[in-house]
């Protein structure tokens, strides 16, 4: 999914730098792992300016920290690799306190810094860095889910609190922010869709022997594994894919069945033809504390593709997209509605979703993001004189 840039990058991105302080983004997301919102603003972000995307540590076998760096199309990767015997693999776990000082030797001497953060742990190393602006993009709850916790929660209410500017990826992270720390400075971006590249998915379908239903995303605890066992085992005839990564839960536990099929993560560029192969879209989540605030990105990859969607009641699908997603609660329900879909108009669902789709393209929001990014840097530069 990612390229080596090219030397006419390095260049220009070379010459950019002059203008534009440095773009440092702290995530607890790999940048060469799924295709999500990281990678679909930081690569429009980073346009005209250097870019570091520095990633959480990494167990490896090493003696003591070392620093990792990896050009990867529009950003430099970099990572720190502590010893396997090192007690975490957050940005705050212990023995990583090397990684501010490692990072800052990495950066330009007196280079100036925007720092844009995923996960609340990496506070205190953005603080080292001193950046001109800090912003916090909060794409998830990250303390609901299966291995957060009250530290989490306890550096979530301070992230919030001390970045200048907030961004929220759905209605339910953007009132759970407003709550912390009040509605200035706290700016709603649902995730968005590139719609060219999903359309593709269109002219690529083909007649297939066997109907087919499937979801494109992480497998992990969000998944009501009971919900597509049951939808399995009630439409035999129908080719069930589930297609990504597996994370944190075991993926021996996965239901089973002849018609269950898990092809594994596929690169960003492929998800149009995988696409193609379905007849209809599913977002089987369970309806538990780590989907309270998900706002799913796929909804609109689905529809530009051309998919009749199948969600469960997940509360951000329900606001924003409940007049052009069928909902369900159970495997029965969800059965039901994927042989109701199949006869659903194309025509009629892409009118209702076209004036939903156009506030959603990722270039727009990015767009909008860049100018609340400046525009907090020059509230803080008023602040302090003029000396930033």
């Amino acid at each position: 999914m990612t390229q080596t840039p090219t030397t006419a990058h390095r260049s220009a991105a070379s010459v950019a730098a002059t203008a534009q302080p440095d773009l440092v983004v702290l995530s607890h997301l790999r940048w060469d792992w799924v295709w999500q919102r990281p990678q679909h603003l930081i690569s429009r972000l980073a346009r005209g300016r250097r870019t570091w995307f520095v990633e959480e540590p990494v167990r490896a076998d090493v003696d003591r920290p070392r620093l990792r760096r990896q050009d990867a199309g529009p950003v430099r990767r970099v990572w720190l690799e502590v010893p396997r015997s090192a007690p975490g693999e957050e940005f705050a776990a212990p023995g990583c306190e090397v990684y501010a000082d490692l990072l800052a030797g990495a950066l330009d001497a007196g280079a100036r810094t925007d720092v844009w953060m995923y996960t609340p742990t990496a506070l205190d190393l953005a603080r080292t860095l001193r950046p001109r602006v800090l912003a916090y993009d909060v794409m998830d709850d990250l303390a609901a889910f299966a291995d957060g916790g009250d530290h989490l929660r306890r550096a979530q209410h301070r992230a919030l609190c001390e970045a200048d500017v907030v961004f929220t990826g759905g209605r339910s992270l953007h009132r759970a922010a407003v709550e912390v720390r009040g509605a200035d400075g706290v700016h709603l971006y649902p995730s968005g869709v590139e719609t060219g590249h999903y359309a593709t998915s269109r002219a690529l379908r083909r007649p297939r022997p066997r109907p087919a239903a499937g979801y494109v995303g992480v497998l992990d605890e969000r998944l009501d594994q009971a919900l597509v066992a049951d939808l399995a085992a009630r439409l035999p005839d129908w080719d069930i894919h589930l297609v990504g990564p597996v994370a944190k839960i075991d993926p021996a536990g996965l239901p089973q069945a002849p018609n269950l099929h898990y092809p594994g993560m596929q690169p960003y560029e492929r998800l149009p033809e995988v696409m193609a192969g379905f007849d209809v879209a599913l977002m089987p989540f369970a309806l538990n504390e780590a989907t309270r605030s998900i706002s799913p990105t796929k909804t609109l990859e689905y529809l530009a593709a051309g998919l009749p969607v199948v969600s469960t009641r997940v509360p951000d699908v329900v606001a924003d997209w409940g007049s052009v997603v069928r909902l369900a609660d159970d495997g029965a329900a969800f059965a039901r509605a994927c042989l109701q879909v199949c006869g659903d108009s194309l025509a009629e669902r892409d009118a209702r979703v076209a004036p939903l789709r156009r506030r959603h393209e990722w270039d727009a929001i990015a767009a909008e993001m860049a100018g609340h990014l400046a525009a907090a840097a020059r509230a803080r530069t008023a602040l302090a004189g003029g000396v930033r």
